[in-house]
């Protein structure tokens, strides 16, 4: 199973990624970001704005995902933001033709909230303009994101609360943490 948590830059993903991992035994952390740093390397691959531009990123998170959960079982838990249709429905469709059932939520926060997090996060102010550039996108987003995935509201529920509430969406055992 996959527990995909998707959503704006400062939306609450990796917060929620860690609670999870606490809260639901067998579920280890897959960041498909990581595919991305990884085919920056590779030479000759044309110049895009974003790895996920490059079609290779998306059958390899297909594939890592299916190679990870035959290895290990279990769930995945994949915090990543995916705001292109298409791109997310490439992912989809590769997920269910491995027979993964794919669990799709979009966390949400109102937009005083998400910029108050993005504002106040300690990551370094380029990526800060980064995730605060990217909130139109999000916003143009949203209409697909509602009909593909189950929108949990962040904007006054501690991460804590939103990882029971996945985890009880999906029927996920759970440690019983706190």
């Amino acid at each position: 199973m996959i527990i995909w948590l998707n959503g704006t830059f400062g939306a609450g993903k990796t917060t929620t990624t860690r609670e999870l991992l606490k809260l639901i035994p067998e579920a280890r952390l897959f960041d498909p970001e990581k595919v991305g740093f990884m085919l920056r390397h590779v030479t000759d691959l044309p110049q895009v704005g974003n790895f996920q531009d490059w079609r290779p990123w998306r059958g390899l998170v297909v594939e890592t995902a299916s190679q990870l959960l035959d290895y290990v079982g279990g769930a995945l838990v994949v915090p990543q933001t995916v705001l292109d249709e298409q791109y997310w429905a490439e992912i989809h469709a590769g997920l269910e033709k491995a027979s993964i059932p794919v669990h799709h939520f979009v966390l949400h926060t109102d937009q005083d909230t998400l910029i108050h997090r993005i504002e106040t996060d300690t990551i370094e102010s380029g990526a800060r303009q980064w995730r605060l550039d990217h909130i139109p996108d999000y916003h143009a987003a949203l209409p697909w994101l509602r009909r593909e995935a189950e929108v949990v509201d962040t904007t006054e529920t501690s991460p804590e609360q939103v990882a029971h509430v996945i985890a009880a969406s999906v029927g996920a055992r759970t440690t019983g943490v706190e």
